[in-house]
């Protein structure tokens, strides 16, 4: 019988394959048993179509970020949050050069991606803890939880969820992890593999863990060429700022995606 199992979280590529091969490496390195991806593979770095090709050539699995949403459904918006006329001029510019360019095979991946996976670690033929994979929140993939919402807040997507003491939840959208445990659930933001936004440039990721009884999240924090990611960005079309954000572990310029 299993008696440990450690899973790799990526959330949030946003097209940055310098920060997905760093992380890729780094989950061989540490020998988990499996992997999945929360969303936003594309958006805002000019590798939208190797990202998604190199996780499928991996055999990652995952669910579907607003970003893929929209590229896949030819959207009007990325379904980005901007706090300023300037964030959203920005939003629409990465939006409308990643739609543009993405391949048709690129779009179809992304059209077939799941909203939410649910995992039993110690499998569903008995009774034990779930860990619910989502982008954003349990009934949207745009929908923004970060640290400031309420318990009840918690409580009310794990009621969409049919979630119950001892599960897990664990989402991206914001770029910036933490995790907090309510009524014996535990909520966590796996942060940002290629655009993080706590104001550290290093790809972010999580590993959730189960030893036989409780679900754990493990940030983990892991070092890519960032100046490589940078000057793709500024030879290509898209907005020279989103070069300087990844340097500087994301600003307020740009919502988050």
């Amino acid at each position: 019988m299993l008696s440990s199992w450690h899973c790799a979280l990526i959330a949030d590529v946003h097209g940055n394959l310098p920060a997905l091969e760093a992380v890729l490496e780094d989950i061989q390195r540490r020998g988990v048993d499996a992997a999945y991806h929360l969303g936003d593979l594309v958006g805002y770095a000019p590798w939208p179509d190797e990202v998604v090709a190199r996780l499928a050539e991996a055999g990652i699995a995952g669910v579907a970020g607003n970003y893929d949403s929209t590229v896949a459904t030819g959207a009007d918006h990325c379904g980005c949050r901007a706090e300023s006329p300037e964030q959203e001029a920005l939003a629409h510019e990465s939006y409308a050069w990643t739609l543009a360019r993405v391949t048709l095979e690129t779009k179809a991946r992304l059209r077939a991606l799941p909203f939410r996976i649910d995992l039993r670690p110690g499998g569903g033929h008995h009774s034990g803890p779930t860990l619910h994979l989502f982008h954003g929140a349990p009934t949207l993939n745009t929908l923004y939880w970060d640290e400031s919402r309420p318990d009840d807040f918690a409580r009310k997507m794990a009621a969409k969820l049919g979630a119950i003491e001892g599960d897990a939840m664990v989402f991206g959208h914001t770029h910036v992890p933490w995790q907090r445990e309510v009524d014996g659930m535990l909520f966590a933001n796996a942060g940002s593999v290629g655009r993080p936004k706590d104001g550290d440039p290093r790809a972010s990721w999580a590993i959730a863990s189960w030893d036989g009884s409780a679900i754990q999240i493990e940030p983990v924090r892991t070092d890519y060429d960032v100046e490589r990611a940078a000057r793709a960005i500024l030879v290509s079309e898209l907005p020279d700022t989103f070069a300087d954000d990844l340097k500087h572990g994301g600003t307020k310029r740009v919502g988050a995606a």
